[in-house]
């Protein structure tokens, strides 16, 4: 499943749209780090995918910007230990 992810940065978070339905991720940003604080998927989506979906495009757009993760969400530190190849991006 591959959905569109966006940095909604005047909200301070990372959306994905699926079926209509917004998941999303917030933020903090400190200099070239992003603390990712809270996941939510709504009900109808989970299960599906979607919250891996949407760490994943955070992830790839946090690369290509030369940005460094902080996981202080719990979905976040379980989808780094599910995937120790993206661990390059965790803040020292």
């Amino acid at each position: 499943m591959a959905h569109a992810v966006q940095d909604n940065a005047q909200r301070n978070r990372y959306e994905i749209i699926v079926d209509g339905e917004i998941a999303f991720a917030t933020y903090e940003r400190d200099g070239d780090t992003l603390a990712i604080t809270h996941t939510f998927t709504p009900p109808a989506l989970r299960g599906k995918g979607v919250a891996a979906d949407l760490v994943a495009g955070l992830l790839d757009d946090a690369r290509a910007r030369s940005l460094k993760i902080r996981p202080v969400c719990s979905y976040v530190v379980t989808y780094f230990e599910r995937h120790p190849d993206q661990r390059d991006l965790l803040a020292a």
